[in-house]
């Protein structure tokens, strides 16, 4: 037995209505979620694609391995081993550092002492000489006379002459050691400029770093009077 349902118009419309209102979530639902999709797609993915990895391929890893690089190739001295290549020659410290325009400096210092070292030793054993042939009482011993102008009469002034050339030979007996201890003092400051170079070189100096000098009123208050003020200099250093 079959039942046959007629829908009239006025059916057929409510019928149209309730389909068209329950579809219509689904349809805007779907197209919301594949918009957003799309939107994650292309957006956020291109942005990722675009900027990040972009950035990370182009700016932070070519930073870092340039940076990496830059820190590898730099020389990077050691202290312990400058000092005792200073101590092992003169130079040897500077020359390991790399810092070639101090040897001038250092290798001047030792020829400057070895000069003087050998000028007033040898004018010691002169003057040394001199003054125990002017107190001996051999004629044929007379270097003294090397020092005195001609036709001088040494023998009216013995004893002037006597103090002249003891005087004379203390003083460059003291000069010889002054340039010794001189000599020692150039060789130990070579090593101490050798080791503090390695140290310093891995001191970073900030840019930022600066001392502003500037006048200022300071107040203070002591017994006599509460409120003095007085003009001053004010200095800040910034880090």
């Amino acid at each position: 037995m079959k039942k046959t349902i007629r829908l009239t118009d006025g059916k057929l419309l409510a019928v149209g209505l309730l389909f068209f209102i329950l579809h219509v979530p689904f349809v805007s639902a779907q197209t919301v979620i594949t918009d957003s999709l799309l939107l994650a797609k292309t957006d956020s993915l291109v942005k990722v694609a675009s900027d990040s990895l972009v950035l990370l391929e182009s700016d932070s890893l070519a930073v870092i391995s340039i940076d990496s690089l830059a820190a590898s190739n730099a020389w990077s001295p050691d202290p312990a081993r400058a000092t005792w290549l200073g101590i092992a020659f003169p130079g040897g410290g500077q020359i390991y550092n790399r810092k070639y325009w101090k040897l001038p400096i250092v290798y001047g210092g030792f020829l400057g002492c070895a000069y003087a070292l050998t000028w007033n030793n040898q004018m010691y054993k002169d003057y040394s000489q001199a003054y125990l042939d002017i107190c001996d009482e051999d004629d044929t011993t007379a270097s003294y006379e090397d020092f005195l102008p001609p036709n001088y009469n040494a023998q009216a002034n013995v004893e002037y002459l006597k103090r002249v050339f003891k005087n004379r030979k203390d003083n460059y007996r003291r000069y010889r050691d002054l340039s010794i201890f001189s000599f020692i003092g150039v060789y130990a400051i070579s090593i101490i400029d050798a080791y503090v170079d390695a140290e310093l070189s891995h001191f970073d100096i900030s840019e930022d770093l600066g001392l502003r000098v500037r006048p200022s009123i300071v107040s203070s208050s002591n017994y006599y009077s509460f409120h003095a003020h007085s003009l001053g200099v004010k200095c800040s250093l910034s880090f």
